[in-house]
């Protein structure tokens, strides 16, 4: 039972890398980048971005040469920490263990991106008005929502053992 669920949460992260991966090369091959097709006028465009830098373009306009390096070296090492996490899943709960691999998932496309052409396609662009989210992608949906599954996991109350 310990090495199914292990292997349900490696699955789920490969699962969500092979669909980060899948509508990415959608978007390569059919969007022009910087191109925007609107889905919902006034809330919700597919475009095609290339963020060079980390979560919400961050680092983006550095020209260090240190940059990529920085970026995918900490990628790589929380990678290795969470796929190292998760050889235990028979002892995390529900939550800790679907978050964690979501958030492996996720981190696994944008790492391969960086790693393979030194940039993350971004696509799915939320706005209302003049208020806009910056664009992004299915790995990092999967990591948000697995930081949110990680969030509720440690502010639930645990219950207490029989003899504690």
């Amino acid at each position: 039972m310990d090495r199914m669920r292990g292997l349900a949460c490696y699955s789920l992260s490969a699962a969500v890398f092979a669909l980060d991966r899948i509508t990415k090369r959608i978007i390569e091959a059919r969007v022009s980048v910087l191109d925007t097709h609107t889905v919902i006028p006034g809330f919700f465009d597919i475009v095609h971005a290339r963020n060079r830098g980390a979560a919400f373009s961050m680092f983006a306009d550095s020209n260090s040469p240190w940059r990529p390096f920085f970026l995918i070296g900490l990628s790589l090492a929380a990678l290795v920490l969470v796929a190292g996490i998760l050889r235990n899943a028979s002892r995390l709960d529900r939550p800790t263990a679907i978050g964690l691999s979501l958030i492996l998932g996720g981190a696994l496309g944008n790492v391969f991106d960086r790693i393979v052409s030194g940039a993350v396609t971004d696509f799915l662009d939320f706005y209302i008005g003049d208020l806009h989210w910056p664009a992004f992608n299915i790995a990092d949906s999967a990591i948000v929502i697995g930081s949110g599954l990680l969030l509720v996991s440690l502010l639930r109350p645990k219950q207490q053992t029989a003899g504690a």
